[in-house]
């Protein structure tokens, strides 16, 4: 094979298989790596330097394409079903040997890198492409090796990316040509049939939510990280669409990690090395970090440019909503690296209520943090998806159940055992609508938001008054610096409140059916967080 680049001194390919290739091109530049994908036709260039690209037929992940090898290690310890769908080792074994045999007359890119930004729980990696700008993608999203790590970096488990490389559903055991399979005994994920970047970056949460409690005894949470001036760490809880990567975003505070990070005994820690963010509507005014962050390095996925121009337009929705920047996580100027910091002071779960009916903040106590962080709850609104002409419930088990490969009882007692050791304020925040349900109401304002949280984390909340809410008994302040106090009761922004009190009411009721399914796994403290409200099953 004929090889270039920064390779290093210890394991090649031979040991996933692949001893023939047209080229290998081993941990280039970001530099050189936007010349190869421009050269390649994979990608062109936008006004401010960053590269654009598209991830082709598939704009997000899919959920029901993804499968874990079902073997002696992990019959009995990963949560199977809808979720964690198994797959036969030998189909996996026949399947790797045909993308090897793929791979022999291609171009490879390959990328040296690591996750998880504490020392103790680091997982070594390598990922092999065939797209330039995938590997691009690697880059900046999972952490980078200095040079002297770079030249003893043996990994720990390795991704196979080629999207050109389509499976045969009735030979290979798959539901469909595209796929992503990860195999925990030979520490290794196939993935093949999509160009969807993120499902590498996904694949790797996956890996290390498996790893981390089950092995390690340490809490793995999809959620954003920041840190304030005297130390104090906030967690940011949230499906997508909630505000986690923006309310993360704080020039007043530093950012440790946007999406992925591990709680230990006496620290949380970013998973990543960068961040991927939604840019759909993206603005400078309200969200100036990540406006800032696009520029050469960086990647804008499934955008298009004001015509005639080489300026995103971002407002543009005709590929999808799902319009996504990466970038290393150094691009934001007040992000911390290493990305560690103290256990958190306080949690923060968010949700997108389209229905209008949670409060804009409010605050949790053990049972109902547990019970909500077990819920996930956030709402599609109409338009995101095809077939949704009305909000619809969304619940997602610890806010990322579809990363999860064990039970979410697990990560909910791990989480509760946390709180209480370490007195940690969780407040549940609705970034979504209020004076009525979406069509109706309103979006809440940023601006109100980032004050209520500020308040929160500055201990401002500490001295108002609170008030029961009358369904879900969470304890909304009564006034809250820098936000109007009409807002901070759901219920008196509404024109009609008999119509409020019904939502409500429908809305628990939706949160009390969703939880039976975990019922008989949750101890009575969690089960007293539920709404009041009654529910023939």
């Amino acid at each position: 094979m004929k090889q270039s680049g920064d390779k290093t001194n210890t394991v090649g390919l031979e040991n996933i298989g692949i001893k023939e290739a047209r080229e290998v091109l081993w941990n280039l530049t970001p530099a050189e790596l936007v010349e190869e994908a421009i050269k390649n036709g994979e990608g062109v260039l936008t006004d401010n330097g960053a590269l654009m690209c598209d991830t082709g037929k598939f704009t997000g992940r899919s959920p029901k394409d993804r499968f874990i090898v079902k073997d002696a290690k992990t019959e009995d310890s990963v949560w199977w079903g809808d979720i964690n769908i198994p797959f036969d080792p030998e189909k996996f074994d026949k399947l790797h040997a045909k993308m090897v045999d793929f791979l022999k007359d291609k171009k490879l890119y390959v990328r040296d890198a690591y996750a998880g930004a504490h020392p103790d729980y680091r997982l070594n990696l390598r990922i092999v492409n065939t797209q330039a700008w995938h590997n691009l993608f690697c880059n900046n999203m999972f952490l980078r090796l200095s040079q002297e790590e770079l030249e003893n970096h043996s990994p720990d488990f390795t991704i196979i990316c080629a999207p050109e490389f389509e499976a045969d559903p009735a030979e290979d055991g798959t539901r469909q040509s595209n796929f992503a399979i990860i195999n925990f005994t030979k520490n290794m994920i196939l993935l093949g049939g999509t160009g969807y970047a993120g499902e590498m970056k996904k694949g790797i949460f996956g890996v290390l939510n498996y790893i981390l409690p089950h092995e390690k005894n340490t809490l793995s949470m999809h959620c954003s990280a920041n840190i304030g001036a005297d130390g104090d760490t906030a967690i940011f809880f949230g499906l997508s669409g909630t505000g986690k990567t923006t309310l993360s975003a704080d020039p007043n505070r530093g950012l440790i990690g946007d999406d992925e990070h591990g709680w230990t005994e006496d620290s949380v820690f970013n998973f990543e090395g960068g961040c991927y963010a939604k840019v759909i509507d993206l603005t400078r005014e309200k969200e100036p970090q990540i406006w800032d962050a696009i520029r050469f390095g960086s990647i804008v996925e499934n955008t298009r440019f004001f015509p005639g121009t080489r300026t995103v337009d971002y407002t543009n929705k005709t590929v999808t909503e799902n319009t996504r920047t990466a970038y290393p996580i150094n691009f934001i100027d007040n992000a911390i690296e290493p990305s560690r910091a103290d256990i958190p002071k306080n949690i923060f779960f968010l949700t997108a209520d389209a229905f209008g009916v949670l409060p804009p903040i409010s605050k949790l106590n053990a049972s109902q943090a547990m019970y909500h962080f077990i819920s996930g709850y956030t709402a599609k609104v109409a338009g995101t998806e095809v077939g949704i002409t009305e909000p619809q419930t969304t619940f997602s088990a610890c806010f990322g159940a579809a990363f999860l490969p064990l039970h979410p009882t697990k990560y909910a007692e791990m989480l509760g055992k946390k709180m209480e050791e370490n007195n940690v304020n969780v407040w549940l925040v609705n970034t979504g609508w209020t004076g009525g349900p979406y069509g109706v109401g309103s979006r809440m304002k940023l601006g109100y938001t980032r004050a209520m949280i500020t308040a929160a984390l500055n201990g401002e909340l500490n001295q108002v008054e609170y008030t029961k809410h009358p369904v879900f008994g969470v304890e909304m302040p009564v006034s809250c610096p820098n936000v109007p106090e009409e807002v901070l009761n759901p219920r008196n922004t509404w024109a009609n409140k008999e119509e409020y009190d019904a939502k409500a009411t429908d809305l628990a009721s939706k949160f009390v059916k969703n939880f039976q399914k975990f019922a008989d796994f949750a101890s009575d403290e969690i089960l007293a967080g539920a709404p009041n409200v009654e529910v023939t099953a």
